[in-house]
């Protein structure tokens, strides 16, 4: 993408059609308050002593067509903290609910984001810009909206990491220290300290939640509802046509499409969201809300990174698919008031299982070098699964090691040989024992001769293993070393963290630290494996 449509800040074209067309909150007072039949209330962030561009992404830069040399404006820097505003920015925070560890919460709502407008780049597209950290809202309950530099530099760089591993997301376009100290009790176990404040600014086509439609039907308020969803269909799903009772119900199947595509995307990457509320599940089928994620080390399907779902570990990653269609029936009900029939949105819900199941098979397939799935793919993806667990070893690793075997070679029976190329996979060598040996041999001879038999070459299944399997992943303790150095002051480790990023699949030579299983050391170092909320 090229920049000849490069503009200034103050050349930004602005099309706030959400807070045009939507009913706002007639109280326009900054205060903590219930919202009842308005989908937004106005609000100013608050502003910042000394905001400080400390990373931008170019892509977005160019999405939204700024020039290279906006970044480096004190124009920007005031502009994405929310010291200042553009021509066309109108300032507001959203109104939803949502379900929140399995039970209804309320209202809930943007208790720390603000959406400064969208805007229309070049190419017709539409672009929200979103501040997190930027002060409190109507929302923000009993918190203060603000944000960490921890935290915000992890949200900044896994948005634009999941981009580049092909994993639907939200997008991140800066991130700016604000000057500000802020008080946060990290491991919520009474021990507060002063960090680092910093604003990121998020970007999506959307930030609509599933929670934004279940907020007005838990209030009754079924006009407001009608003007949302049909709102929703005419900006973000105009291929569907004009909203009426059946263009709902293909609307509706399409969203459920769609987060079946992107929880598919998390499980082949062993991405693991960690708070799968129905008010952090994007209407387009987007990742959003990165707070305590995580990134599958050795491969536990009962893992997950949220240290407040430790005991009930509701949003583990492999309960992640179920997660989404709970959620799903949810935003179901939510839209049931519009249809008044409950048969098409069980066949909706009936196709996510499908094609999810679908879409999970051709997708294991190709993490194997094969181009679909069939019967025997199935079964031997199976019996992988079960070997991955009884042993630990690092997930990401396993298959870019598989892709480096010599599946044509006699080699795969040699014990030796094996324990050599997959030594740096196994987090616990005293549990590779001749009788998990002789699993793993199995194993590959049945790999071996479904290749054979379906004259896979060797080449293509390197190169198609290689594509889908990444080598280079934002684990946890990869993100805290550049938040340490960070918070020092020094944000060479986040840019070179960025860099390697962008080229997950490729091997990037002189950056073999960033593709080893994680260290012994970070194992359970505070942020380097499970986080909370406030992480």
């Amino acid at each position: 993408m090229s920049n000849a449509h490069a503009r200034t800040l103050q050349q930004l074209s602005f099309d706030n059609r959400f807070v045009n067309d939507l009913p706002a909150d007639p109280v326009t007072k900054n205060t903590r308050r219930k919202v009842n039949n308005a989908c937004f209330s106005w609000v100013q962030p608050t502003a910042v002593q000394k905001p400080e561009v400390i990373a931008f992404s170019n892509e977005m830069l160019l999405q939204l067509d700024l020039s290279l040399d906006e970044v480096n404006s004190d124009e920007f820097a005031q502009v994405f903290s929310g010291n200042a505003q553009l021509k066309g920015m109108q300032p507001y925070a959203m109104c939803y609910g949502g379900h929140q560890f399995g039970h209804w919460a309320g209202q809930l709502g943007d208790g720390r984001a603000i959406l400064l407008g969208d805007v229309i780049n070049s190419r017709k597209e539409r672009w929200s810009l979103q501040l997190k950290g930027a002060g409190p809202t109507p929302y923000s309950r009993t918190a203060d909206g603000l944000a960490v530099l921890r935290s915000s530099l992890r949200e900044f760089l896994c948005s634009e990491a999941m981009h580049h591993l092909g994993v639907p997301t939200t997008r991140a376009l800066s991130l700016i220290k604000t000057g500000e100290q802020v008080m946060r009790d990290m491991l919520y176990d009474g021990h507060p300290a002063y960090e680092p404040g910093a604003v990121v600014c998020r970007v999506a086509p959307s930030f609509t939640r599933f929670g934004n439609f279940q907020i007005l039907t838990a209030q009754k308020d079924t006009a407001t509802l009608k003007k949302l969803v049909d709102y929703t269909i005419k900006t973000d799903f105009p291929d569907l046509g004009a909203p009426e009772k059946a263009v709902y119900v293909e609307w509706f199947r399409e969203v459920c499409k769609r987060t079946a595509d992107m929880v598919v995307h998390w499980m082949r990457v062993g991405f693991v969201h960690g708070v799968m509320n129905t008010d952090n599940m994007s209407i387009l089928g987007l990742t959003i809300d990165y707070g305590p994620y995580g990134w599958l080390e050795d491969y536990d399907p009962d893992w997950t990174p949220n240290t407040t779902d430790a005991n009930g570990r509701r949003y583990r990653f492999g309960q992640q698919t179920e997660i989404a269609l709970w959620n799903l029936l949810q935003l179901a009900e939510a839209i049931f008031p519009l249809i008044n029939d409950t048969e098409p949105l069980e066949h909706s819900l009936q196709f996510y299982r499908d094609y999810y199941q679908q879409q999970w098979n051709d997708m294991m397939a190709h993490k194997l070098g094969f181009h679909g799935s069939s019967d025997e793919l199935v079964d031997l993806n199976k019996k992988l699964l079960v070997l991955l667990q009884s042993v630990e070893t690092d997930m990401t690793l396993f298959y870019r090691s598989l892709a480096d075997c010599n599946m044509s070679s006699v080699e795969i029976s040699d014990e030796d040989i094996l324990r050599r190329d997959f030594a740096e996979i196994w987090y616990r060598n005293e549990q590779v024992n001749d009788v998990y040996l002789g699993q793993l041999k199995h194993w590959l001879t049945q790999y071996h001769n479904i290749l054979r038999q379906q004259g896979v070459l060797e080449s293509d299944r390197i190169s198609k293993m290689n594509s889908v399997n990444p080598l280079y992943a934002p684990r946890n303790y990869l993100a805290q070393v550049a938040i340490d150095k960070a918070t020092d002051g020094d944000y060479t480790e986040l840019h070179r963290l960025m860099d390697v990023l962008k080229k997950p699949y490729q091997q990037q030579a002189g950056m073999e630290q960033y593709s080893k299983k994680r260290p012994e050391w970070a194992r359970h170092k505070a942020g380097c494996s499970m986080l909370s909320c406030s992480s």
